[in-house]
């Protein structure tokens, strides 16, 4: 642990001379006015910033190790209790974080696009602050609430000992958003990688193994994920805490508590359309858990299966973690300037790149879902018929994030009419869709939110923001994937079991790889 504080601290001190040399490059280049050459130059901080933030989210992809343990050693049951209090927990969070961990982002960001950095330290602190003090009343109300109307909640007494248990995880969860989002506001991407990347799947692990053989049994993987939250918050505070290192003192005195009514009047809006998300997001495994014995073929077994279906297709969630942290502070910078015209632009060539990315990972997950899911187990392969579904849920949330990010750094009131309207629909459908077709009605249910929020988002950055269409910078991938999927799903329609699937998914990425292979040829000669 030691050793990794150190290398972040190195790599903090070693940032700072690319970054200013590459800011001494672009003052002493001649002046750029049309705004595609501007997006190019912002290109270059969006790929160093998006190369960092994929390390990390690679990095992050290690707690996957702890779901596998979960599933190998405690079983699909074990697995399916943890994995709803884990989701309930998620979504409770959003109150205890009260949206501060976007919002500071944005804060920080601004101050630094202004040359406040005093002002920068000062927000820090209010935040941290605020946030730990926030999460720690939000789980102790919410503890207490369960003792007292357990009965009336209608939820089995095990379930409620471990949401009570994965409750006490909160305030290293509020830390580390928090911090993570202060150093994203300076432009820092890498410490992400030591502190969710790799503090946090090391850590959770170890207290794992280690609760299992002290006797903790079925509340192992409860008590894990407390010491690796707790572990990764602490290490994201020493890292946030090192980018304020060589700030001169403020020669103004900044009142904290006006600090902390402008971040929280920012924050207010967020935090609501951040919980809303957050539900939209874990509904389905929450409502799979609640009608367990009431809904066809859904048991603890059957939650913990597809719990691991959600688990696997999340990592498309991730793929906005590469590109939207240094995402966030650059639109920040620029609607807060004015270049609204660079920022359309900048969005276009971000939606391009996650498509590139995302298409053939869903196509992957749907054509041999049941072949990964193996490695939970051999009971986990009847997931497959869910994962493509909820793979390509995953994969619109993702893509619609970026629209989410726009929206927020401007008009934050509208994402949160727009989680609204989203929740309502996540709720009807999953409530009809679950108790007449089980599972299989929770991936269902999963995508028609999204769907809805996509079409929402869309439209308020075309008609609201009157952002230009961006169809000429999405359809090379889209096209790409029509055409490679149709001889893939001729090779799965022939072929039986296992090798069908490989085969089929292995001929899709071998034609999707050489058509973005000759598109990313054709850019770079028309940039020369």
């Amino acid at each position: 642990m030691t050793h990794n504080l150190d290398l972040a601290r190195s790599s903090d001190h070693d940032r700072e001379a690319p970054v200013h040399a590459a800011d001494l490059a672009l003052e002493l280049e001649p002046p750029v006015s049309d705004a595609p050459a501007r997006v190019d130059a912002t290109g270059v901080e969006l790929k160093r910033g998006a190369f960092l933030n994929t390390l990390a989210m690679l990095a992050s992809n290690f707690r996957g190790i702890f779901t596998f343990l979960v599933a190998r050693l405690l079983g699909p049951a074990v697995l399916g209790m943890f994995s709803v209090a884990w989701a309930t927990t998620d979504i409770i969070s959003k109150i205890g974080v009260l949206g501060l961990d976007n919002a500071i982002t944005t804060f920080i960001a601004r101050s630094e696009a202004v040359g406040d950095q005093a002002r920068s330290r000062s927000l820090f602190r209010v935040a941290v602050v605020l946030g730990l003090l926030q999460s720690v009343v939000t789980a102790v109300i919410v503890i207490v609430a369960l003792r007292f109307f357990n009965r009336g909640l209608h939820v089995q007494p095990q379930m409620v000992s471990v949401l009570s248990l994965v409750l006490c995880a909160m305030p290293g969860l509020a830390l580390y958003r928090i911090c993570t989002a202060i150093s994203r506001g300076m432009k820092v991407m890498q410490h992400d990688i030591y502190s969710r990347g790799m503090t946090e799947p090391i850590a959770t692990t170890l207290a794992f193994l280690l609760a299992i053989a002290v006797g903790f049994n079925e509340f192992s993987p409860e008590v894990a994920v407390i010491v690796g939250t707790a572990a990764s918050g602490i290490v994201a505070l020493r890292l946030a805490s090192s980018c304020f290192h060589d700030i001169p003192a403020p020669t103004t005195v900044m009142s904290p508590v006006a600090e902390a009514r402008s971040l929280l009047a920012y924050s207010a809006p967020i935090s609501i359309y951040q919980l809303i998300n957050a539900l939209i997001s874990r509904l389905d495994l929450i409502l799979l858990g609640y009608f367990v014995g009431r809904a066809p073929g859904v048991t603890l077994a059957t939650v913990g299966i597809y719990s691991a279906v959600v688990g696997t297709a999340n990592g498309l969630r991730k793929v906005n973690q590469a590109f939207n942290p240094i995402f966030a502070p650059v639109v920040a910078g620029m609607t807060a300037t004015g270049d609204h015209e660079v920022a359309a632009a900048t969005y276009a060539r971000l939606a391009q790149w996650m498509l590139w990315i995302l298409l053939p990972l869903v196509v992957v997950l749907s054509l041999a879902g049941s072949t990964i899911l193996l490695i939970y187990g051999s009971a986990f392969s009847q997931g497959g018929a869910w994962l493509g579904i909820v793979a390509l849920a995953s994969a619109i949330n993702a893509f619609v994030y970026l629209g989410e990010t726009v929206i927020m750094v401007q008009r934050p009131a509208l994402n949160l009419l727009h989680s609204t309207i989203t929740c309502a629909v996540a709720f009807a459908g999953l409530l009809w869709l679950i108790p007449r077709f089980g599972a299989f009605g929770a991936a269902v249910g999963t995508l028609l939110p999204y769907i809805v929020q996509g079409i929402l988002r869309y439209v308020t950055l075309r008609w609201v923001f009157h952002w230009k269409d961006s169809w000429s910078d999405i359809r090379p991938p889209l096209i790409a994937a029509a055409i490679a999927l149709v001889p893939a799903l001729i090779c799965r329609s022939f072929l039986g079991g296992i090798p069908a699937q490989l085969i089929s998914a292995g001929v899709f990425l071998a034609i999707f790889g050489v058509q973005w292979w000759q598109h990313h040829v054709h850019r770079k000669d028309k940039q020369c």
